[in-house]
């Protein structure tokens, strides 16, 4: 009998690679979701083709994006957790918002389908980060995972609104990408910044404005007014957050930081 490598993990498989991870199950159970989200949209709203195909490439981008994130972030057979399961199934109604709002281009959605849909994503925006603290089960993993969704929400619903009240609104979904990509070229900008209850409701406010102007609410000019209001203090948040990091930034040569706090969710970058 020969002796177990003791470096060895106990859940390794004869023969397994030493580097090998396990798949995990979690984003194929939410490719699977999100494909019978889209059979339901499409038999209750008759889904077209520009539909059916955003949706399908959001159900495998984010496939591979989320499988790619779990194997960097979680080598080992560790838990999913409730949070980032909640977070999962929001991601879900993201990709029917998406799949709604390109029918757009080739036809006016069902209004009340891509509300309704918005509406629960954005509770359930309020629930994940809940769930986590209670349960104990908060990381980095989910806060990117959270800050994601709510990142590429926005941005859908910056296009929906911006094909009626004009090109300007996309600045809404649009800023919190502008500056991850400034962040690039200048590193000052990648600096942690400290909690914000201010820079949060900002952040909470451009989702919801988005979804009353973009279901119709409100008559087109109080509306554009409304989005115009919410984009000045979107401004006004980030440009908050920069001046900051600008006073604290580092001398000599800035080293790259995740940010944890601030932008559309949980972070800037």
């Amino acid at each position: 009998m020969t002796d177990a490598d003791p470096g060895a993990r106990p859940d390794a498989r004869p023969g397994a690679r030493p580097d090998a991870r396990p798949l995990r199950l979690e984003p194929a159970l939410g490719a699977a979701a999100q494909l019978v989200l889209l059979l339901l949209l499409g038999t209750v709203t008759g889904l077209g083709p520009a539909g059916w195909l955003t949706g399908l490439v959001f159900t495998v981008a984010t496939w591979g994006v989320l499988t790619r994130a779990l194997f960097r972030s979680w080598p080992g057979p560790l838990p999913f957790g409730p949070a980032n399961a909640v977070t999962l199934a929001r991601t879900t109604l993201v990709g029917g918002v998406t799949a709604l709002v390109a029918d757009v281009f080739t036809g006016r959605p069902p209004v009340a389908a891509l509300a309704a849909l918005t509406a629960v994503a954005l509770v359930l925006d309020a629930v994940d980060g809940r769930v986590a603290r209670r349960t104990g089960t908060a990381s980095p993993f989910g806060a990117r995972f959270d800050m994601e969704v709510d990142a590429f929400l926005i941005l859908v619903l910056s296009v929906q609104v911006a094909l009626e009240a004009g090109a300007w609104v996309l600045a809404i979904g649009a800023m919190r990408y502008v500056f991850v990509a400034a962040a690039r070229v200048l590193p000052w900008l990648d600096g942690p910044l400290p909690p914000s209850m201010a820079r949060k409701t900002v952040a909470a406010v451009q989702g919801v404005v988005l979804l009353v102007a973009g279901a119709g609410v409100l008559p087109r000019v109080p509306a554009s007014a409304v989005v115009a209001a919410a984009l000045a203090l979107l401004v006004w948040s980030f440009a908050r957050d920069v001046r900051w990091l600008w006073r604290v930034r580092p001398a000599g040569r800035a080293v790259r930081r995740p940010v944890r706090l601030g932008g559309v969710g949980a972070s800037r970058t």
